[in-house]
């Protein structure tokens, strides 16, 4: 019974042990976590618009790394371009236009027609989804008239389109830590500075946000200048016209163009009243500058 005792005591002994030494592992391991969270935990907010001032300029305070967002965002390439296609007939044309714009689902932005005596002309603004802007290029180029000219252009704004996401999450970043300076703002010359920030920011993203956008829509549609041409041929009813018909009408306009002419003199009138009064005062001063001499 004795060793029974003893041995259950060594096995207690023995746990305790192990126990300690592994709440003393679990310790250390808990607080080179706890560490290394502090080493990334963010710097907090400062109290007032000049420690953050203060802080900013001596470099505590740094802007969060975001370079890892280039990463994540794909190639920004821009398509753009116009044609010009000579066509038979613009009503046909322009029915063929719009059955390719189905197919590709495109849709037209602007149109814009103008005829003259020389040619008609339709213009449109296409928009285009990108990965259909070659296809639709290709249709237009085979099935609608003849090409007069074609120019494409390419346009990457990878770049640019990072640059500004980064400022603009850094600039929402800011934004968040001056909301939270404002709720335990001290004095009201720090209210007044921080929503001054704070209106500052908001127009700046406001800004970024809109340039974004704008940087997606040309990017996920493609925009096609198309100009559809047809040039006049003299009609069949001024071909017939024979010389003495034209005879007749050039003396007709001829003696349109004198009439013209000499009612154009008559409303002069005015002036021809005026004329001998000038040269009558004319002549007199003239002979009395001579009396003179």
């Amino acid at each position: 019974m004795k060793n029974i005792i003893l041995l259950l005591s060594g096995l207690i002994l023995i746990n305790c042990n192990k126990s300690g030494v592994a709440k003393q592992e679990v310790k250390a391991d808990l607080m080179e976590v706890i560490t290394e969270d502090k080493s990334y935990a963010p710097a907090s907010p400062p109290n007032s618009i000049s420690e953050k001032l203060a802080s900013d300029e001596n470099g505590s305070n740094k802007e969060p790394s975001t370079a890892k967002k280039t990463d994540t965002i794909s190639r920004k390439i821009i398509k753009n371009g116009d044609m010009k296609i000579q066509v038979g007939d613009i009503k046909k044309a322009q029915g063929q236009v719009n059955d390719i714009l189905k197919k590709n689902n495109a849709y037209i932005q602007k149109e814009d027609f103008q005829n003259t005596d020389m040619d008609d002309n339709l213009n449109l603004i296409i928009r285009v989804p990108h990965k259909n802007f070659d296809a639709l290029i290709s249709s237009f180029s085979d099935g609608v008239g003849s090409v007069l000219s074609k120019n494409i252009s390419s346009n990457d704004v990878t770049e640019e389109y990072t640059d500004v996401s980064i400022k603009l999450a850094n600039k929402k970043i800011y934004l968040e830590k001056y909301r939270d300076m404002l709720k335990s703002a001290a004095t009201t010359k720090d209210m007044l500075e921080i929503q001054e920030k704070i209106r500052e920011l908001e127009d700046e993203i406001d800004v970024a946000e809109g340039r974004l956008r704008f940087i997606d829509d040309r990017v996920n549609y493609s925009t096609l200048s198309l100009n559809l041409y047809k040039e006049k041929v003299r009609s069949s009813a001024t071909s017939k016209i024979g010389f003495g018909s034209r005879f007749v009408d050039s003396v007709t306009e001829g003696w349109n163009s004198f009439v013209s002419f000499m009612l154009g003199i008559v409303s002069l009138w005015p002036f021809f009243l005026i004329i001998p009064f000038i040269i009558f005062f004319w002549r007199k001063w003239k002979s009395g500058k001579k009396n003179k001499n």
